[in-house]
């Protein structure tokens, strides 16, 4: 080889060393995230119904080998695991071992009530720092549970008009919503969506935080038509996967979602990552909570196949006159389900029935009732 060959050479070499290291530094400022119910074992039916994949240490063995082996290739930079088998120190220790191994950081939280399963969430360090990691304990019928990380990207990025280099923050969420049983959990859910939200604005006040990306992932037990979704988009959040592929909230976009099938094979509209724009506009937090309220008690007049004069009857109950008042009113939510101390309190009745007498004179009429029970499809 020439002088000349061995230079240019030497001189690819340090093109490729560069190209290789501006690659590395490209993907290390790109943030994936997967969310993952992975169907605790204890849960899973096999072929009989009375027996529990649990009993067989083979197959959970095996298929969260496999899990694992998934999580690895995609190689991403927050994992969010649901319905993971805490109960099980086997079972644990490989995905600490394994997901450690590979860099992760790992932090887990049990459901309360011991129930054996819960949330895993496993943050790269190639990619972040965490700097604080706090467990919210819904103590709710459910025994949910929700975690939150504040993260610091571990590469500095280059702020928009500037040309200083900033270290991202961002706080990132895990949780697994209640499975609605019946119509009149879906407030369970709807409320431990804004316990989440209220701990997120907490906490940003707490420690003095500026507008910041946030990440909510989990199975949120619940399709793009609840109310759950309904109340994080007035929120300002978006669907990660309705923004991939350019869906919409119209009805015609209604059913694609990502899902997978519960203990029982069922299909249902659950997995979300959620995320939000620090610079995106939001609703106060109490009329998005109002709203969706409201939503869900159209939504039980409406299984009750209630017409609206009918549903105003429901409503008004026993009054002589031809309007609601406040004792109607929350004996008709009693008798749909929703007053009870994980759903609706009697302080939160006050402060609806506040927003449904628009013009504060103590009662309700039929103009005001259609202004907030006008037609509209809903589904949980």
């Amino acid at each position: 080889m020439t002088k000349k060959q061995r230079s240019e050479a030497g001189a690819k070499r340090r093109r490729d060393r560069h190209h290789h290291h501006r690659r590395q530094l490209r993907d290390e400022r790109c943030v994936s995230c997967t969310t993952f119910n992975i169907l605790a074992p204890i849960y899973k039916r096999m072929d009989n119904e009375n027996c529990r994949e649990s009993q067989y240490r083979a197959y959970w063995f095996s298929r969260n080998e496999k899990i694992i082996d998934r999580l690895l290739a995609d190689h991403s930079s927050i994992i969010c695991l649901q319905e993971v088998w805490l109960g099980n120190d086997e079972l644990v220790d490989m995905y600490q071992k394994r997901l450690g191994d590979a860099n992760y950081m790992l932090f887990k939280l049990a459901r309360t009530n011991n129930r054996g399963d819960g949330l895993l969430t496993a943050v790269h360090s190639n990619y972040f720092n965490v700097l604080d990691y706090r467990e919210l304990l819904f103590n709710d019928i459910g025994d949910r549970v929700a975690q939150l990380l504040h993260v610091e990207s571990a590469m500095p990025f280059l702020q928009n008009r500037s040309t200083s280099c900033v270290h991202q923050q961002s706080l990132i969420v895990n949780t697994h919503l209640l499975f609605p049983h019946d119509h009149s959990l879906s407030i369970v859910r709807l409320r431990q969506v804004y316990k989440i939200l209220q701990y997120i604005e907490a906490y940003q006040e707490e420690h003095k935080l500026g507008p910041m990306p946030i990440i909510l992932c989990g199975d949120w037990n619940g399709s793009k038509r609840g109310q759950v979704y309904k109340f994080l988009r007035s929120q300002g959040f978006v669907s990660s996967y309705d923004t991939a592929h350019q869906y919409s909230d119209s009805e015609e976009d209604a059913h694609k979602w990502v899902s997978h099938r519960n203990h029982r094979g069922n299909i249902c509209g659950v997995d979300f990552i959620w995320l939000l724009n620090p610079d995106k506009c939001r609703k106060p937090l109490k009329t998005s909570w109002n709203e969706a309220v409201f939503g869900i008690i159209k939504y039980l007049l409406q299984v009750a196949f209630l017409s609206a004069e009918n549903a105003f009857a429901l409503l008004k109950a026993d009054s002589l006159y031809d309007h609601i008042t406040y004792s109607s009113f929350y004996q008709a939510l009693c008798q749909l389900g929703m007053v009870h101390p994980d759903r609706l309190n009697s302080e939160e009745v006050e402060k609806l029935w506040s927003e449904a007498d628009r013009d504060g004179d103590g009662v309700i009429d039929y103009k005001e009732f259609q202004e907030w029970s006008h037609p509209t499809k809903f589904e949980e």
